[in-house]
């Protein structure tokens, strides 16, 4: 079974939309998925691999998709793309942003069946992405936040028109939903993506669930295909890439923010599972972060 990361995604309950544009020379963000929605624009990257559900593709050189569902796993891979500057703008929002008694108005039925479609992702062609390009700079590059939501809104309008848009994952494809992982261990995963911050142990995390540790350990793995410990260094990690990327906070603040308990013990595990250090893995990214 593969590893997929559940994302940590930076978005407040008083946030509107996180908006990041970056340009790297290579693809290296792990399998993951969120609750939120993601709207991702790639430039200059022709000859990767793109991953939603059960769908692969190779991507040209622009690609814009719409993720929705917070069980859709997905993913950009290097694939046989050797470009030396890519340029990715990556916009999230919540559901929660559209409540029902908006979504239901005539003015929002192209984007409500649109958001309905991203639930498999959502790829557009490049007739539209043309069409749409100097949008998306413009949300990109804007300072004023009210400014750049309103453009939002009027790029979500846009690419709800598109008559060609393609959904990616298959009608049957079946992630591995959380509810049919058993109760008790859906709830040890929501705890430890609440609590990822503080000591978490297997005696603990047995003990609040009434269960021997060496049963819980069982069961854990069974139901996630990883285990306990594995599971929590990646949501740490998961955590620790999306602040390396998307803020200044030293390599230091990043450790405590992440649950580690020291800063050699992160540098050693980080470089385990993504081969570099977490210094050198922030010096691979450019970047300029909006959240408004």
């Amino acid at each position: 079974m593969s590893k997929v990361l559940n994302e940590i995604t930076p978005i407040t309950e008083k946030d509107c939309l996180f908006i990041v544009e970056r340009h790297k020379t290579e693809f290296n963000y792990p399998l993951h998925r969120h609750r939120d929605f993601e709207l991702n624009f790639v430039e200059n990257a022709a000859g990767a691999q793109r991953i939603v559900g059960d769908n692969v593709e190779t991507i040209d050189a622009y690609d814009l998709v719409l993720i929705g569902g917070e069980n859709l796993e997905h993913v950009w891979k290097q694939g046989k793309c050797h470009s030396s500057d890519i340029r990715e703008i990556t916009i999230q929002f919540s559901p929660g942003l559209f409540s029902k008694d908006l979504l239901v108005r005539n003015q929002f039925a192209s984007i409500k069946e649109m958001l309905s479609r991203a639930e498999h992702g959502l790829a557009f062609p490049l007739s539209t992405i043309v069409q749409v390009y100097s949008t998306l700079n413009s949300i990109a590059r804007e300072k004023e936040s009210f400014v750049q939501f309103i453009n939002f809104m009027h790029l979500l309008y846009q690419l709800s028109l598109c008559p060609d848009a393609r959904v990616l994952a298959g009608s049957s494809y079946a992630p591995s939903d959380w509810e049919q992982e058993g109760s008790r261990i859906l709830a040890a995963r929501q705890y430890i993506d609440d609590h990822y911050q503080e000591d978490l142990t297997l005696p603990g995390m047995a003990e609040m669930f009434s269960m021997t540790p060496a049963a819980f350990s069982r069961l854990f793995k069974i139901k996630t295909g990883s285990s306990l410990s594995n599971y929590i260094i990646d949501v740490r990690l998961a955590c620790a890439i999306r602040l390396l990327v998307d803020t200044t906070l030293s390599i230091s603040e990043i450790c405590g923010e992440c649950g580690f308990n020291n800063q050699s013990n992160f540098n050693r595990i980080f470089k385990s599972k993504k081969g570099q250090t977490p210094r050198d893995f922030r010096a691979s990214f450019k970047k300029n972060k909006t959240i408004v």
